[in-house]
């Protein structure tokens, strides 16, 4: 507890983050928090300036405000509470109670970003306590909810990634527990692994179709990064015959694992 407190304090309690949209010679559209590219435009993001009670908190990335607006917590994810006949994830029960303590009795201000809602029509943003501590970075920084950037929604990236590697370092909430810790890719099973997880291993091969650049590790799993986003990550050639980490939730086609990566924070 004594670690936590220690690296909340030298979390800012005001950040300011900005995101830039452009095109390409060929007419790609491009996002990213930062840009030298002399064409790029600032996206105006709204930022409300009134505050909320939080009526309901559903788990511990997702609340329900007082004006009836369900808000899912952007750019982290916190493990799944028992629902729909499913038994809780590791730590999910925790980040819930968190957040309740934390915003008990308290108001919250909602900032958004590019994209303003979900598929499931949840509004999409960031929480602001009353004295402007940044709810989504603290649930990363306690250890509690991991990183989880999804493109073009990259405001507050740095923060968020920086308090992931504190919390990690520190082995706090979810980076002591074992259900967490990387997977070799050699002991994947044919169960997979169910909710997100880390994946550990050697990338032998790369290769391109027309949506995606394909990280082999083996013949069972592959990593794969969206063309869309490919401004986002370093030259993808660097991590040919590297040993590297990718973090994530697997998919299955056929009888292959493969794991959709949005953002390069997400390999290690």
């Amino acid at each position: 507890m004594k670690m936590l407190l220690i690296l909340l304090l030298f979390l800012p309690l005001s950040v300011s983050a900005d995101v830039y949209q452009w095109r390409d010679a060929n007419g790609e559209q491009h996002f990213s928090d930062h840009t030298t590219e002399p064409n790029a435009q600032k996206i105006a993001i709204k930022t409300t300036q009134g505050f909320y009670h939080v009526r309901t908190v559903y788990d511990g990335d997702t609340v329900v405000l007082d004006d009836g607006q369900k808000v899912r917590l952007l750019g982290i994810n916190t493990p799944e509470i028992q629902h729909r006949g499913n038994q809780a994830d590791a730590g999910g029960n925790e980040a819930k109670s968190w957040l309740i303590a934390k915003l008990k009795d308290g108001k919250v201000r909602l900032e958004t970003d590019v994209e303003k809602t979900d598929s499931y029509g949840r509004t999409l943003g960031h929480l602001f306590t009353e004295n402007n501590q940044h709810i989504n970075v603290l649930l990363v920084a306690a250890g509690l909810a991991e990183a989880s950037i999804w493109p073009p929604n990259l405001k507050y990236t740095n923060e968020l990634v920086k308090a992931e590697q504190q919390a990690e370092n520190a082995k706090l909430g979810i980076w002591q527990r074992p259900e967490y810790a990387a997977i070799p890719v050699e002991q994947l099973t044919d169960e997979g692994h169910h909710g997100w997880t880390r994946i550990v291993g050697k990338v032998h091969s790369i290769h391109a179709t027309k949506k995606f650049i394909y990280l082999e590790f083996s013949d069972r799993f592959d990593a794969r990064i969206e063309r869309e986003w490919l401004s986002l990550f370093p030259d993808v050639n660097s991590y040919q015959g590297k040993t590297i980490e990718v973090r994530g939730w697997l998919n299955k086609r056929k009888d292959k694992f493969s794991m959709l990566i949005r953002h390069p924070s997400a390999i290690r």
